[in-house]
């Protein structure tokens, strides 16, 4: 199937996805309900829970293959005290108007701290409508944050997440295929007519780089991220309810790297583990089984002791462009893996 065709799904599949839940109630309730909110990268910073999503809004633009109705244009970030505590929204962080190269589309992002400033990493379109990956910095967790001149040299495509290692190393993690552009990546050339891969050949792979000691920059090529089956294989297309889609997210658990993510189209948060960074990561299984609406996105953190899991569905809209975010529980299983939560009941 073409990834043109596969997008197509994105308008389509919503309708039946919210068909199954039907009657089914949600285990937890939406975060904040006066904005819409998705994509949510959280983190704990001096003891105090941020979450950094995507801010959904209804921008007239029409529905299509590549996701131009997602037409986000600014950034704000939620905090809160503790897991179930009153969330704070603490206003704009980040407008598009306020980023020099950027044109349209202010996609999912990330943040991290080092040495008493916050960075906040983003995809957006740049001129050209390529999806190029942009970094802006403060003082301050809620921002306001101001964006460089220019996005990270090498990057591409979307969804970045930052991962501090134990050595106080940072990398950069991102990707996306479909309207996120990754399958027009070809060893780190844009291939404008590029097209998604056949059911037959293998998957596209996610990205990795190494962020320099300012974090504006990437120290080395940007590299494929392997994700491969208990036998050591790579994923083909086909294998689309276990392949990588978008929504990268690595934490690390007892000594082992978690490298998270969505299938996309089959609407899984998969995970598999690895011993470094770089992976290999070898599939183990479903953080999350499919939300109400067409996307999946997510991010994991650890807070006094118990780990959490965030993510959106659609409760409040019932639109797949007008999205939620929520938060649940994570456990573990003795053996490190973990236990598959089903976002209803």
């Amino acid at each position: 199937m073409k990834q043109t065709c596969l997008s197509l799904l994105s308008i389509i599949l919503p309708l039946s996805l919210n068909a199954q839940q039907e009657g089914r109630k949600p285990i937890s309730q939406p975060l904040v309900s006066h904005i819409f909110t998705a994509d949510p990268s959280a983190h704990v910073f001096n003891g105090k829970i941020y979450v950094y999503p995507s801010h959904d809004i209804e921008s007239g633009v029409k529905a299509d293959a590549d996701g131009n109705h997602f037409d986000m244009k600014d950034f704000r970030v939620l905090s809160m005290d503790k897991i179930g505590g009153k969330v704070k929204d603490n206003g704009v962080a980040l407008s598009i108007k306020d980023i020099p190269w950027a044109k349209r589309q202010l996609w999912a992002p990330d943040a991290t701290f080092k040495k008493g400033t916050y960075y906040l990493y983003f995809p957006v379109k740049d001129k050209d409508d390529i999806f190029r990956i942009g970094v802006a910095s403060s003082k301050n967790p809620v921002g306001p944050f101001k964006a460089e001149s220019l996005p990270i040299e090498g990057s591409y495509s979307i969804d970045p997440a930052v991962f501090k290692d134990s050595d106080g190393s940072y990398y950069i993690y991102f990707g996306g295929i479909s309207g996120g552009q990754l399958q027009r990546w070809k060893d780190n050339q844009y291939q404008a007519n590029a097209e998604g891969a056949k059911k037959e050949e293998l998957a596209h792979l996610p990205r990795i780089a190494k962020l320099s000691h300012d974090m504006k920059h990437f120290v080395e090529g940007v590299k494929e991220v392997k994700i491969v089956d208990d036998k050591g294989n790579l994923f083909k297309e086909a294998n689309n309810d276990k392949r990588f889609f978008e929504a990268a997210w690595v934490h690390k658990y007892n000594g082992k790297y978690y490298f998270s993510y969505s299938t996309g189209d089959t609407h899984n948060i998969c995970y598999a583990i690895g011993d470094n960074p770089y992976g290999p990561f070898t599939y183990k299984g479903v953080v999350l089984k499919p939300v109400q609406g067409w996307t999946n996105h997510h991010s994991i953190i650890e807070k006094d002791g118990k780990w959490y899991l965030f993510y959106h569905d659609v409760q409040l809209s019932g639109q797949t462009h007008l999205r939620n975010v929520k938060v649940t529980e994570l456990k573990y299983n003795p053996d490190g893996t973990i236990q598959t939560i089903d976002a209803y009941k």
